[in-house]
């Protein structure tokens, strides 16, 4: 997620649980394309994306070395004593927290889409305690600002100890591989999370069959507009070298 929405009520009730990647303040203006970020909600643009370091659930340092095709952690000091992650740096498309990138910069509604195609590409690291997750967010109102009503969740990868939001409540195949579906809320948006059973390093894929299983579920319907793509870790500790090497979108 990403924006301070929750602050204590939502941390407490959030513990050892994913899926708060839209938790922070907005986030600054638009810097270098390249370089390092360590300001809490500091951000660039980088071609048609924004890159953000978006450290919302702590007061250590965090930085992130842009580079021309996504993002590296470089440095992480926080560590969660609260269940939640402590932030969410990731690279997105689409409009977030006032922010709309020059590739969608405004919401789409879901009817019209057509195909949109991804592909991300993650480097993991051995030490740490994260997930890997690829966020679609999704609205009633073609939302350029707050709290969209569900997250879609796409965890590449996780370590122990994690866990989504929610419960898991089945079991889907989608572009040929097999997710676990868990089903919750955070206290600030529904979350539909679909978790990979091993981790999966790049992938080029088509969002809509997301939205429309997440739709299935009666957390949305067609009318509804999809407000930004996003890829990126939730930390709760360490996590450093966690890049994503590439990512795109394609409307």
């Amino acid at each position: 997620m990403s924006r301070n929405r929750i602050r204590n009520t939502l941390l407490a009730a959030a513990i050892t649980l994913g899926g708060l990647s839209g938790a922070a303040l907005p986030a600054t203006s638009a810097s270098a394309a390249t370089g390092v970020i360590c300001a809490q909600y500091g951000s660039t643009v980088q071609g048609n994306y924004y890159v953000q370091n978006n450290r919302w659930g702590t007061s250590a340092t965090q930085c992130i070395n842009v580079t021309s095709n996504g993002f590296q952690i470089t440095q992480q000091d926080g560590v969660s004593t609260g269940g939640a992650p402590v932030s969410y740096p990731s690279i997105f498309d689409g409009c977030h927290y006032t922010l709309c990138s020059p590739g969608m910069p405004s919401p789409r509604q879901i009817s019209g889409l057509g195909s949109v195609n991804s592909s991300i590409s993650y480097s993991y690291v051995s030490s740490g305690k994260y997930d890997a997750a690829y966020d679609i967010w999704m609205d009633p109102t073609p939302k350029t600002n707050g709290v969209n009503q569900t997250e879609i969740m796409i965890w590449f990868n996780h370590t122990s100890g994690v866990q989504p939001v929610g419960s898991a409540t089945g079991t889907v195949s989608i572009d040929g591989r097999n997710w676990t579906v868990w089903t919750g809320n955070n206290g600030g948006n529904n979350v539909v999370s679909y978790v990979a059973p091993a981790a999966i390093a790049s992938w080029s894929f088509a969002v809509h069959p997301f939205l429309q299983d997440t739709i299935n579920r009666g957390y949305g319907t067609s009318a509804w507009y999809l407000t930004s793509v996003q890829a990126g870790f939730e930390p709760w500790s360490g996590g450093v070298g966690l890049a994503v090497n590439s990512f795109s979108v394609t409307p």
